[in-house]
């Protein structure tokens, strides 16, 4: 069994990083600043996505923005971030009991790799899939797909396991089982009309992802 992982609000909750990145950016581009409970629904889409959205869709001043956002998240916002209590526990016995990891993150590769050694959460992952830094690969769909292809994995034999609708609408795209979890930023109404198949409250419930796998179909 494989199981491809969300990164922000899955793994580790990088709300204050993230939050105030954005403000930064924004106060940079002399825009005003939402207060950070408007921001919250930014952590997870892309970053493009989400600026285009701030923005009204003006593109130079959108790349003006990522750049601003780049350059706090850099140097201070990928580390104000924590791992959600519980997730080393289970990567770990979803990698005793022969499950493959990997992540497949909207957040570029070369800080998703950062973050992960960081936290020293690398070694249970056989691979990072992460968009770059130019946008592509930023549609969850497309990274799936893209995972995929590259490690050789079989749908049918995959879960992915996230906390916004982009992760469960990537998932069905490509005919992959998905899981999403409640202790992100992703509301339970979000994932449920997105059309995913199962929920889980807790970390500790993920190995039950193993277990539906060995279920008969």
């Amino acid at each position: 069994m494989n199981v491809l992982f969300d990164l922000d609000g899955t793994l580790t909750d990088p709300g204050k990083g993230i939050v105030a990145c954005i403000r930064y950016a924004l106060s940079a581009l002399g825009e005003s600043t939402l207060p950070e409970s408007d921001l919250g629904r930014f952590i997870g889409p892309p970053l493009r996505d989400t600026f285009s959205e701030l923005l009204s869709a003006d593109s130079t001043r959108v790349e003006v923005a990522i750049a601003a956002y780049r350059e706090r998240f850099t140097e201070i916002g990928m580390f104000e971030n924590s791992v959600y209590e519980g997730i080393p526990s289970v990567l770990e016995w979803l990698a005793v009991h022969d499950v493959r990891l990997f992540v497949a993150t909207s957040k570029p590769r070369v800080f998703a790799e950062r973050i992960l050694d960081h936290f020293e959460l690398s070694k249970y992952f056989s691979a990072v899939y992460g968009s770059e830094l130019s946008g592509e690969l930023s549609d969850k769909g497309d990274l799936i797909g893209y995972a995929l292809a590259t490690s050789g994995l079989r749908p049918a034999d995959t879960s992915m396991v996230g906390d916004r609708c982009h992760d469960v609408r990537g998932a069905l795209r490509n005919h992959v089982s998905s899981a999403g979890v409640l202790w992100g930023y992703g509301s339970r109404d979000e994932l449920m009309a997105a059309g995913v198949e199962r929920l889980f409250q807790e970390p500790c419930e993920l190995a039950q992802l193993l277990v539906a796998a060995k279920r008969p179909k």
